[in-house]
């Protein structure tokens, strides 16, 4: 009489260790998991970039009001292009929030024509280009390239209590920049010409 014992050989057909639905559902598991870890290192990408040179553009103090309020000025000249400009932009934000009330913050850009008279009276070859204004609309200090905080918070308090810019003539990394439009002297103001007109 055969009673229910182990086979203790082992002759018992074996299960196989693996299916396909198994195999499907762990493949779904580490698509999965990458894209998890796609998403989330985008995620803080995006959060560690969260200040745009268009937001701090929209914030900005506009350059008519700044110049008629009494308050010493922080202008800077960008381009949303310019990667330098995009990498000051945290830290310009944090400034402009210490020196809420105290100090206007101007942005102009470099690729609206609209500013290419203030682009060639401060002579904007490279990007970001930061002139400091006192009270009086008057440039005493420029910063040209990216710049370290300690700089830019060191004169902007000087600017603030009225002292001399520490860091006056400041350069750093900068984007190339050249306006499509040069300044040129009208034919009457060349002295060699005296006056005289090429009649066809």
């Amino acid at each position: 009489m055969a009673a229910n014992l182990p086979d203790p050989i082992g002759t018992s057909p074996a299960k196989p260790n693996s299916t396909v639905g198994t195999r499907i559902r762990n493949l779904l598991i580490v698509l999965v998991a990458i894209a998890l870890s796609v998403a989330v290192f985008f995620g803080l990408q995006t959060q560690t970039t969260s200040v745009s040179l268009n937001s701090l553009a929209e914030e900005a103090t506009p350059l008519e009001v700044a110049l008629k309020n009494g308050k010493p000025t922080l202008m800077e000249f960008y381009a949303n292009w310019c990667t330098s400009c995009q990498a000051m932009a945290p830290e310009i934000n944090a400034l402009e929030q210490q020196y809420q009330g105290q100090v206007n913050f101007v942005m102009l850009n470099v690729d609206n024509t609209k500013w290419l008279p203030e682009v060639l009276h401060y002579r904007v070859d490279g990007i970001p280009h930061f002139v400091f204004l006192n009270q009086d609309g008057q440039a005493i200090a420029n910063a040209i390239g990216e710049q370290p905080r300690t700089i830019m918070a060191a004169n902007l308090e000087a600017l603030v209590s009225g002292s001399s810019l520490p860091y006056a003539q400041a350069s750093g990394q900068v984007s190339a920049f050249s306006t499509a439009v040069k300044p040129t002297k009208p034919a009457g103001d060349d002295p060699r010409s005296h006056g005289s007109q090429v009649v066809n």
